[in-house]
């Protein structure tokens, strides 16, 4: 028998052989062991909202590679772009970990590189804290356990960076809500590697006022509707920032006033203006309790609700979250801003943000994570998950 034919990645006989380029796949699995190097490979494969398929293709590829080792383990399941991975070791709890595969767009910082920041060797490219560390660090976390004490539900997914109808794990939360029941969640959103619980509500409304045209040289025969949201103005400039204890976590609100729109021309008095107002809200209080308070805020004038997302308490309170705590030694924050978590909030699961990374840095052309801060944060993870391996 020739040489090629018994061996098809040969040449004619007497040449060198053919080597096979390596895929996405190849690239993650080799780098399952260092969680910076593993960050970087992530980065340099590009998935910008809407075109995560190759990089959801290469995570569903490696999680059958880790399932097939010496691990638990894990039924997976595509949904669209999102991937899910569960063990089913009939342990008496179940964490879930989440993290999205998309980012921003890129600006000039794909590929990756490394970086000295500081002191401190960095990754620095799109999606390097926002949030493919996370993503590393679940997929380190993965091939690294063997026996955990917990059932573990592994969710990447796509879409989160763009308009909330798309979102990836929304999708999954009404196509197949059982794939995350779970009795704590931990979302990998950039949180310098320590505890970030639950997160603030937030909505939007357009408070309006309504007058009466007429020509400015003439004003008399008007009413100036841009002049009659002067007291609306004024209750936003004087109203001070509750902070609100949820869970034993300071929750600090804000009200402020994010974008104002009136007038029709230079010579005319205006018979309409609006003025829209961010009210960010303490997780203990429902939407429909903030929009109450805030129509009783502005009584008198017409407030139209034009965008509402609840806040997530962060469950400190549940035996889960303190172990998560104690494993990760570091003193819980609240999140201010608003995060997917509530997502899971809605679904019962008490939810936690958990991830390397500044979020400072996030979406910036200089986005970097600390390589030491991603390995940090996979030992953490896996000392919850399988303590005996941690020690």
């Amino acid at each position: 028998m020739s040489a090629d034919a018994s061996h098809p990645d040969t040449g004619p006989a007497g040449a060198a052989p053919t080597e096979t380029a390596p895929t996405d796949t190849d690239l993650l699995e080799a780098a399952l062991t260092r969680p910076a190097e593993l960050t970087a490979r992530l980065c340099d494969i590009p998935s910008v909202s809407g075109d995560e398929a190759r990089l959801a293709d290469a995570v569903e590829e490696l999680l059958g590679r880790i399932s097939a080792g010496p691990g638990p383990d894990l039924e997976i399941v595509r949904d669209g772009d999102a991937v899910i991975a569960r063990t089913r070791l009939g342990r008496a709890e179940r964490v879930l970990v989440a993290g999205h595969l998309d980012t921003v767009p890129i600006e000039g910082n794909v590929p990756s590189t490394r970086r000295e920041l500081d002191g401190e060797e960095v990754v620095w490219a799109r999606g390097a804290c926002d949030m493919k560390a996370g993503v590393a660090m679940q997929l380190v976390t993965a091939a690294a356990l063997r026996a955990p004490v917990r059932d573990v539900t592994w969710v990447f997914y796509d879409h989160e960076e763009v308009d909330a109808a798309l979102n990836g794990l929304g999708r999954v939360a009404a196509n197949r809500p059982d794939l995350l029941e779970a009795d704590l969640a931990v979302l990998g959103e950039p949180s310098d590697a320590g505890i970030q619980g639950g997160c603030n509500g937030t909505m939007r409304v357009d408070v309006r006022t309504t007058g009466v045209r007429a020509h400015s040289a003439r004003a008399f025969m008007g009413v100036n509707a841009i002049h009659a949201l002067a007291p609306v103005l004024a209750v936003l400039a004087a109203h001070e920032a509750e902070t609100v204890t949820v869970d034993g976590l300071d929750y600090r609100e804000s009200l402020s006033a994010v974008g104002i729109r009136g007038g029709v021309a230079g010579n005319v008095v205006p018979d309409e203006c609006v003025v829209s107002v961010n009210y960010r809200f303490a997780p203990s209080k429902s939407g429909a309790e903030a929009e109450a308070h805030l129509r009783e805020l502005f009584a008198g004038y017409e407030v139209e609700v034009t965008d509402l997302s609840e806040g997530a308490r962060p469950g400190l309170d549940r035996p889960i979250a303190q172990a998560f705590v104690e494993a990760i030694g570091a003193e819980p924050a609240p999140k201010l801003g608003w995060t997917d978590v509530a997502r899971f909030s809605a679904l019962g699961v008490p939810a936690v943000n958990f991830g390397p990374g500044n979020p400072l840095y996030a979406h910036k052309a200089d986005e970097h994570v600390a390589c030491a801060e991603v390995s940090a944060a996979c030992r953490s993870l896996l000392a919850f998950l399988e303590p005996e391996r941690s020690r």
